[in-house]
């Protein structure tokens, strides 16, 4: 088999960490997400012990989770970040001004379109590919999606369902507010996605409270709130991420993928056979994606 070439240095991002990358033979770009997603987690333990509701306000809450989102976004991918931030900015200022029946709409529209401008022009312009913009823009679009359907666009309070209801916003964000749900550390690099909602219930401190009414926490015979440990979470999904990372290392250095580039692979090698390879080497690719998932699953957790 075809061994995969050297990666090119190319990225917008920061390069501090560009020696590490050559000694592991990983883009800087990747390495740069995951040096983020890992110094977040430890940020997040942090933010829980000394910034808890209980010691600080919420606006130093939501100021200090949006400038290390913001910092994370600009070490990552660098001067092209100014996009993420143009298009929050963007969507902020249509969700204040546009009509309530129409504020999906126009947000879904403007988004959209300037999510694919970002991607052809990096592809067709820079010549540059980076999968983990997509991933923020993705998340983004996500989180944006979830608060303006959550309230309750050009849809009356008996249309709703038990759940809509109980996520619904009934007011609309502030500026601060609206920047730390889409722009924290927590999930601005890979996410995942959280309703508002519940979003602002953690910041104040209320997200415990909410859960355990739910399950009626009186009557399992607790005689307090009980101030559960993310310990135990935490260190169950390092455990997956550490066995998607060594599948994705193991699998893709097994079958790379340039092999389908391969000469004797176009020309000599069975249809079935083709086929079959391709379908190992996307099978071999999904670890990547679940190391990613679960270790901005595990900031949130922290």
């Amino acid at each position: 088999m075809a061994e995969a070439p050297s990666l090119p240095y190319r990225t917008t991002g920061s390069t501090l960490l560009h020696p590490l990358s050559e000694l592991l033979g990983i883009p800087l770009d990747q390495v740069n997400f995951v040096a983020c997603q890992l110094f977040a987690l430890l940020t997040a333990f942090w933010f829980r012990i000394y910034l808890s509701p209980s010691t600080v306000s919420s606006a130093v809450r939501h100021a200090f989770v949006t400038l290390f989102g913001i910092y994370f976004a600009v070490f990552c991918f660098g001067w092209y970040s100014i996009h993420i931030f143009a298009l929050v900015m963007i969507s902020y200022g249509i969700m204040n001004m546009a009509s309530i029946s129409n504020i999906h709409r126009y947000s879904f529209v403007v988004a959209m379109g300037y999510l694919a401008l970002c991607h052809i022009s990096r592809i067709y312009i820079f010549q540059y590919v980076c999968g983990y913009c997509c991933w923020v823009f993705g998340n983004f679009l996500s989180s944006h999606a979830s608060n303006l359907f959550a309230l309750g666009i050009g849809r009356k309070v008996e249309e709703l369902t038990t759940e809509q209801n109980r996520l619904a916003v009934k007011t609309r964000p502030s500026l601060l507010e609206y920047l730390s749900y889409l722009l924290n550390f927590m999930s601005i690099i890979a996410g995942p996605c959280s309703n508002y909602k519940d979003y602002i219930a953690f910041i104040e401190g209320r997200h415990v409270h909410m859960k355990l009414l739910e399950v009626n926490w009186k009557q399992k015979g607790y005689d307090r709130l009980p101030d559960p440990s993310p310990t135990g979470a935490v260190v169950y999904k390092l455990g997956i991420t550490l066995v998607s990372l060594l599948l994705f290392l193991t699998l893709t250095k097994t079958f790379p993928v340039t092999y389908i580039v391969d000469s004797w692979f176009i020309n000599k090698a069975s249809f079935l056979s083709r086929l079959g390879y391709l379908y190992i080497v996307i099978q071999a690719s999904k670890p990547k994606y679940y190391f990613a998932w679960t270790l901005g699953k595990d900031d949130l957790n922290g």
